[in-house]
């Protein structure tokens, strides 16, 4: 790997030097590095591109890498991941994908996730998306997570857009099980004529099933942002979800709520708030020694820390 891959790959995955547990690297449509454990399995899909992941029931805080880097401009990558996660396991998988794009045509990865999880099963997955580059060619990321938890199973789900991503649209759909819990935070900044698109689509079928999503967004310039959220509750459960927005110069955001009740039961709440940084923020660190566009800076990290 040349500086521009191990640049791309501490972005996305904090990958330095040698990396332990399972791991499956993807660079330009091809997977070029590859490692198994003896509890966790990976093996190239026949049919189309891509990989599936197999973990074993009862494996305890085990660690799977399987980031993607593009550094070839004019390349659309579609890769389809499936995780199968036994009962009782309990690990961590961290993705992403970094785009370099020197030249002038679009460079795009589109990755399709799909997570089953067995009884008792819980997953962190952490997904970096980060775009770089001198050439006119845009950035494109477009990822779909499709989510299924059996009964007892947990997933806890942090996305966060780095910068230089041009273009996403995201869609996460999850069905959720009895005694289940999903936790879904979303951190995106955009700046320029930058697009971003989030869009979860989540089902609460069994009883005492709960998720909590969070949404923190940054729009600069004249970015645009869009958030939809469709939450089904059909038996006793609980839902909240959360978006925040700031906007700065002509930046826009748009928030589009969806609940559907379907049982007298089910708890739903959705909270939005979009506006501009506050103007008493700015005051006081301005007071501290900062000019206001350091002061700006330093709102805008702490409110996507």
């Amino acid at each position: 790997m040349d500086n521009i891959d191990k640049n791309l790959l501490k972005e996305v995955s904090d990958i330095e030097g040698e990396l332990e547990g399972a791991y499956n690297i993807r660079k330009n449509g091809q997977a070029t590095e590859r490692k198994i454990t003896p509890n966790t399995n990976i093996i190239t899909k026949k049919d189309k591109p891509g990989i599936d992941i197999i973990v074993k029931e009862n494996t305890k805080f085990e660690i799977v890498h399987i980031p993607v880097i593009i550094t070839e401009s004019g390349i659309k990558d579609v890769v389809y991941n499936d995780f199968y996660i036994g009962k009782n396991a309990n690990v961590i998988i961290i993705a992403g994908c970094g785009i370099h794009n020197d030249e002038h045509k679009d460079s795009e990865h589109d990755g399709i996730h799909r997570f089953f999880l067995e009884e008792g099963a819980k997953v962190k997955y952490i997904e970096k998306h980060y775009g770089e580059g001198k050439g006119k060619g845009k950035k494109i990321l477009n990822p779909i997570t499709e989510i299924t938890l059996k009964q007892g199973a947990s997933m806890e789900m942090e996305t966060i857009q780095i910068k230089g991503v041009d273009s996403t649209i995201r869609e996460t759909r999850g069905t959720l099980g009895q005694d289940t819990n999903l936790v879904i935070t979303e951190k995106i900044m955009t700046h320029g004529k930058q697009f971003a698109k989030t869009e979860f689509s989540l089902e609460l079928e069994g009883e005492n099933a709960s998720t909590h999503v969070t949404s923190r967004s940054v729009a600069i310039d004249k970015s645009k942002q869009e958030f939809i959220s469709h939450i089904s509750g059909d038996n006793k459960c609980f839902a909240h979800v959360e978006c925040d927005a700031i906007i700065k110069d002509h930046g826009v955001v748009k928030a589009i709520p969806e609940i559907t009740a379907n049982h007298v039961e089910a708890n739903l709440i959705h909270e939005a708030a979009i506006g501009k940084i506050a103007g008493e923020q700015l005051i006081k660190l301005m007071t501290l020694g900062l000019n206001e566009k350091q002061a700006e800076e330093e709102i805008i990290k702490g409110f996507l820390r």
